[in-house]
């Protein structure tokens, strides 16, 4: 039987494959600040795009994207600010989250939320 850890990653990878596809470069994964972390940090059209992915086996307990929360979004955004110090990036940023069924059903949703300044 599959960690949650195996899982997550599997998750990643289809995520990561399914992005490039569309066109993105992906930049890092898994990329950590402190105790938060960015599943997948890609470019697509001279934008800099942080991806959480988030896999379920099934919507027993609600769909995937449902579980980025207010408090999940925050800690997106601080690492993101932490990653965008870090590489020295001068680029349009967006947080997009990946969905994931059953390892079949993708969903993207670009402009899944937004930094509240």
């Amino acid at each position: 039987m599959k960690s949650n850890w195996q899982k997550g990653r599997q998750g990643e990878k289809l995520a990561n494959d399914f992005l490039r596809n569309k066109g993105f470069k992906i930049l890092d994964t898994n990329w950590r600040f402190q105790h938060k972390e960015i599943d997948i940090v890609a470019m697509k059209d001279n934008e800099i795009v942080f991806v959480e992915v988030k896999a379920r086996k099934n919507t027993a307990f609600g769909r995937p994207e449902e579980a980025v929360d207010h408090e999940k979004q925050k800690h997106l955004i601080e690492a993101a600010e932490a990653y965008i110090i870090d590489k020295d990036i001068n680029l349009n940023v967006r947080f997009d989250v990946i969905s994931i069924i059953n390892n079949s059903q993708i969903r993207h949703y670009p402009n899944a939320f937004y930094p509240e300044f």
